[in-house]
Order: C-alpha cells, then sequence, then structure tokens
C-alpha cells in the first residue's frame, strides 16, 4: 500500500493505493493484461472519496483512480476524532457495521476500512467486516455507511430546527 500527500485546494489530500489487480483478457492472439486500482483520497478533516481506475499500465491505472476519486469526494460531519453514529451498510456480499468509540481508542477494524476512516480524519472508531471481504466492496460499504451517517445528521438537524420554530 502506497501513501502520498500532495496539495491542491486549500487542505493537502492524503492518498492511498488501496489494491491493485492485473486483469487477462485471452484474446486470439494472446493473452492482454490490464491492471487496476483501487485509491481513497480524504484531506484528514471530514472530506474523502474512492476511485477504481483501469489501464494498460499501473501508473496510469492509480492516476485515473485518484482523479475519479477527487471528484467524487463527500463531506461527512464527525463528532471531533471520532464518527457521530452507529452504522450498518451493505455493498454487494460485504457488511459493515461502524462505531464510534471514546478517545484513546484508535481506530480498530480492518485495512481498507481503516483507510477510509483514516483518510476521513477518523481517530476513534470500531469497525466490523462480516461476510466478504473483498476490499471494493468493503470499501464502498463503508462510504456508503458514511453517506448514510451524513443523512442521518442532516434529518436530525431539520428536526431540531423544527422543534424551535414549533416551541
Amino acid at each position: 500500500m502506497k501513501e502520498e500527500v500532495k496539495l491542491t485546494g486549500e487542505l493537502p489530500l492524503s492518498e492511498k493505493v488501496l489494491s491493485i489487480r492485473r486483469v487477462t483478457k485471452v484474446v486470439k492472439g494472446g493473452k492482454k493484461m490490464h491492471f487496476s486500482a483501487l485509491v481513497i483520497v480524504g484531506d484528514r478533516v471530514g472530506k474523502c472519496g474512492i476511485g477504481m481506475g483501469k489501464a494498460n499500465e499501473v501508473p496510469k491505472a492509480i492516476k485515473k483512480a485518484i482523479f475519479k476519486a477527487q471528484k467524487q469526494m463527500a463531506e461527512i460531519p464527525l463528532a471531533g476524532p471520532t464518527l457521530l453514529y452507529n452504522v450498518t451498510a451493505k455493498k454487494g456480499a460485504s457488511v459493515i457495521m461502524l462505531k464510534p468509540a471514546s478517545p484513546g481508542t484508535g481506530i480498530i477494524g480492518g485495512g481498507s476500512v481503516r483507510a477510509v476512516l483514516e483518510a476521513l480524519g477518523v481517530r476513534d472508531a470500531i469497525a466490523k467486516s462480516m461476510k466478504s471481504n473483498n476490499p471494493i466492496n468493503v470499501v464502498k460499504a463503508t462510504m456508503e455507511g458514511l453517506k448514510m451517517m451524513k443523512a442521518i445528521h442532516e434529518r436530525n438537524i431539520i428536526r431540531r430546527k423544527i422543534e424551535e420554530t414549533v416551541v
């Protein structure tokens, strides 16, 4: 796993390559090799995105993945160094459970989930990956869970505003 930090805009973005796969296609003349890369990009302050890139060479696949990840960055609300709520999300055959943790706990979770939470800027959380451990689906399920957390948070804000106007 390779990690870089680049300056783009205001905050430096950290990039981490989670997986590189060699894909072989059998054609009439022999075998054609291609590569696919899975990358996580985050600013460590509440924004992160994932991207997949495919190309004939590894560096090109990584560049494409980074570009896609930067385009798909999502802002996730955090409660200081931890998550806001317990969330369970599913993508494909992967099921991810994310829980907030008390300060000093650290990130307790597998490699792919840990990378997403670190890129987001979470320092204390508990994550459990159940069923499939395919890194692509695990990362997608983690992002889906984080986006669900954002939706829950926005709903709670709306409810509080409604309560304030009624009272």
